[in-house]
């Protein structure tokens, strides 16, 4: 059983992380550690976790923990990635992993000289609904793919939030924006030639809440938007020439809506609806990274991919500033 450490009680771990390791056929929660004790002593009581800690350097050199899940601010990924390698830990890091791809490079080049697992924790990477789309579109089920769109925003003006907070790497793009980028390139296998970006940062948090984003690939191209001030709503469609796919909820199945994707033909004349009842992206997320990191096959995010999604990141940021096209 690989034993997880969690590095702050953060939203994500409470509500979705924590339940999944509690789900995991191979692992369990260890240990957990907090800035409020309190806070890490109520979660732990919740869930049994039989280690706490007052600090992330006490669990980092705890023997009891195996490997840490990492949901701290962004602008922390980096500092805290790196001392748990430095610790002899596997990480599994909240996304993104890093604020450019210079920092992701440092991540890379530390895990390998470690021979430890470091993966960025897109959930997305291990539902089956994307699965499903990327043997569509590569077995030729919309013919030649030609535009991919998308959406994701939620309405969020809370102050104390930490995507609010430009000191510690908010805003929309680094939250959201970096869904529809990622699951482009991993349906296509495709990487982006340049970008083209509008941001409208909110003047009183100084963080992006609107991004408009159009990105050329070889032979298609994509477009989206993301915002955290707008209502809720996410959507992804691949339209090819002979046909597109719908996919419902392609983030957050279950708050968005269910887990489906709808495989449309060139006329309207046929509709077919594949459903993913029960699927557990995070658990299956847990599950895959205990197993690499314990010499399974099973696979993960591969930190090439997460270069190659801060590479499109940092290159829309870049090209809102110029306001024009940015090579990746």
């Amino acid at each position: 059983m690989f034993r997880w450490g969690l590095l702050s009680a953060a939203k994500i771990a409470r509500d979705h992380v924590v339940p999944a390791i509690q789900q995991a056929a191979n692992g369990n929660l260890s240990a957990i550690a907090a800035r409020d004790l309190d806070r890490a002593r109520a979660l732990a009581g919740r869930h049994a976790i039989p280690h706490v800690f007052a600090s992330y350097e006490e669990l980092l050199a705890s023997p009891e923990v195996d490997g840490v899940y990492l949901p701290l601010p962004n602008t922390l990924h980096l500092e805290w990635t790196l001392k748990a390698l430095a610790a002899g830990k596997h990480v599994l890091c909240e996304k993104p992993l890093a604020m450019t791809a210079a920092e992701v490079e440092t991540i890379a080049a530390a895990a390998a000289a470690s021979g430890l697992l470091v993966s960025e924790a897109f959930a997305v990477f291990y539902h089956p609904q994307w699965a499903k789309v990327r043997e569509l579109v590569r077995g030729g089920a919309i013919g030649r793919l030609r535009q991919v769109q998308g959406g994701y925003s939620y309405f969020n003006r809370d102050p104390a939030n930490l995507r609010n907070l430009s000191s510690m790497g908010g805003g929309g793009l680094r939250d959201i924006g970096v869904y529809p980028a990622m699951v482009t390139r991993m349906v296509t296998g495709a990487e982006p030639l340049r970008v083209q970006a509008a941001i409208d940062v909110d003047p009183d948090f100084g963080t992006d809440r609107h991004a408009s984003v159009q990105a050329a690939f070889d032979g298609f191209n994509l477009s989206f938007y993301c915002s955290t001030q707008m209502a809720l709503r996410q959507f992804m469609l691949f339209h090819g020439e002979t046909g597109f796919i719908e996919v419902h909820a392609p983030f957050n199945a279950g708050i968005y809506g269910d887990a489906a994707i709808t495989l449309h033909d060139a006329r309207h004349e046929r509709a077919e609806t594949f459903r993913f009842p029960g699927a557990q992206q995070y658990r299956n997320e847990v599950e895959a990274f205990a197993d690499a990191a314990t010499g399974g096959g099973s696979a993960v995010l591969s930190l090439t991919s997460s270069l190659g999604n801060q590479r499109l990141t940092d290159a829309i940021f870049h090209a809102a500033a110029r306001g024009g096209w940015e090579p990746v």
